[in-house]
Formats: structure tokens, sequence, C-alpha cells
């Protein structure tokens, strides 16, 4: 059904396996683990270009805060010409509201194509099949041994259904991982669900915007605890997805606001001049 998303993302993580498995070995878990580091490494870099335009966009528009506020008072009873003025605003300075998107919709289609594709190196169970279909006649482990899975051919489905990590399976979730996987499993939850609360609070928020402020309450608290919860039914490889995704975000916005918002040092810096003069 997504194959188009399924065999790009396969290729990426199989020349990244390629690559690392001269160094590490192909059937280790180290080297599945760092090539899905660097698959997400590679896949957000592709999209920094784009970051960069909504974070200039974001920045522009909070400047022209002002004259919006100041036009929503002028037509306060007239919503079309409001609505016709901020459009011509948008359009005088590059502003653009839904850049955002893009990257939203690509890191959303990775995450399935390789949610997908790492699921299926094990189609023995009913709902190996598909993201969101099952099977009554799942593959014995014999012929799923044989079975190429996307670009990964058949000794590399071995390879990765070999690889442990903290003598677990790379499949494994929380409840069944040993107790040194477990305590990794906990880490890479934690890390994830840090970041994306800490994330948060870095994205700048836009003044009188109910649907910001509901996505920042959503982004503080209820995502955070989202990842805590599928921590405890997500494999570990798919974690690590999740973890080093997350981590890079929160880098990245570190960066932007650092960038883009350079009043946020304001109030630091104020009383030190009051109380030199």
């Amino acid at each position: 059904m997504l194959d188009f998303v399924y065999f790009p993302v396969s290729a990426l993580l199989w020349c990244w396996h390629q690559l690392l498995a001269l160094a590490f070995g192909q059937a280790t878990g180290f080297t599945w683990l760092i090539a899905v580091v660097a698959l997400v490494v590679t896949v957000r870099a592709l999209l920094v270009r784009t970051a960069l335009r909504q974070a200039r966009s974001q920045a522009v528009l909070r400047t022209l805060q002002p004259r919006i506020d100041r036009n929503r008072r002028t037509h306060k009873d007239d919503p079309l010409a409001q609505t016709t003025e901020i459009r011509r605003l948008h359009r005088e300075h590059g502003v653009r509201l839904f850049a955002g998107f893009g990257p939203m919709i690509a890191q959303a289609f990775v995450f399935l194509g390789l949610f997908h594709v790492l699921r299926s190196f094990d189609r023995t169970g009913a709902f190996a099949v598909g993201p969101f279909t099952a099977t009554s006649t799942p593959l014995s482990p014999e012929v799923n041994a044989a079975t190429a899975n996307y670009f990964f051919g058949a000794d590399e489905v071995r390879a990765f259904l070999d690889a442990r990590l903290f003598g677990a399976p790379l499949s494994a979730t929380l409840f069944g991982a040993g107790a040194s996987a477990a305590v990794f499993v906990v880490a890479l939850v934690v890390i994830a669900a840090l970041a994306t609360h800490c994330t948060a609070r870095l994205t700048p928020l836009a003044a009188d915007n109910p649907t910001a402020a509901v996505m920042r309450t959503l982004s503080l608290w209820v995502f955070p605890a989202g990842a805590l919860v599928s921590g405890a039914i997500l494999p570990i490889v798919v974690l690590v997805y999740f973890a080093t995704n997350a981590l890079w975000t929160l880098c990245q916005q570190y960066l932007l606001r650092r960038a883009f918002v350079p009043e946020a040092a304001a109030p630091v810096a104020a009383p030190r001049r009051r109380k030199a003069g």
C-alpha cells in the first residue's frame, strides 16, 4: 500500500547497514542501532533547509504582530478586510504559515516506513504484514528467514533476527527484554520524553493564538506522556529512532531559537545595564 515509502526508507537503511557492517559486522545489534541513528540524521539533515525557512517565517510573523493587531482593531467589524490585509502582509514579507507541515509529514512517513520495514524482518506474527492489517497465515520461521524484506536480502533478514542488543533481540519490547536491555529501553524512553518536553519549552508562542497555545500544552505534557507509554510496547530498535529524532529536534530548536529569537536573552541583560548606570 505504501511501497513508495517502504522502498526508499529500506534502501537508505540498507546503505547505512552495509557501510557500518564493514566495521562492526553484519549481525551485531550495534550495527543496526547506529544504522537507524544514521537514517534519522540523514533525513533530518535533508529537512534542515525547510526548518530554517519555517523559523524565518515565524520570526517575521512575530515582528508583524503589532501591525496585525492594529489591523484587527481597525477592521474589527469587517472580517473579510481583516483576512485580506493579513494575507497581504504575509505575502509581502514572505511569511509561509504552513511551511512547517512539510517536515512533519515527511517525518511521519519516514517513521511509518521504518516501523513497517523493521517489523517486517519478523513476519511470523499475525500483525507483521502491514501497518494497519493482519493475516491469518503468518510465515513460518524457516520461510521468514529465507524471504527478502524490501531492499534487504534473506541473509540480511537473518542477520537482523540474529542480532542482539544487551542480550535481547532488536524486536524485543520492554517486558520481553532482559534486565540490561530493559535499562537501555527505559533510558531511551526517558530521553525521548524529556527531549519532547524541552523542545516545547523552547518553542516561541505566538500571541493571541489559541491553537498554538493548545499545541504547546500538548507538546509540554501529553506528547511526553505518550512517549513514556510507547516505551512499553514499541520494539527496542524503533525506540532508538524515537529517541534520536527527539534529540535532533531539541538541538535544532535550541539553535533556531538562538538564531531567530535574540530577545529571549534581553530580560537577563537589562538589570545589569540599569545597575551599571
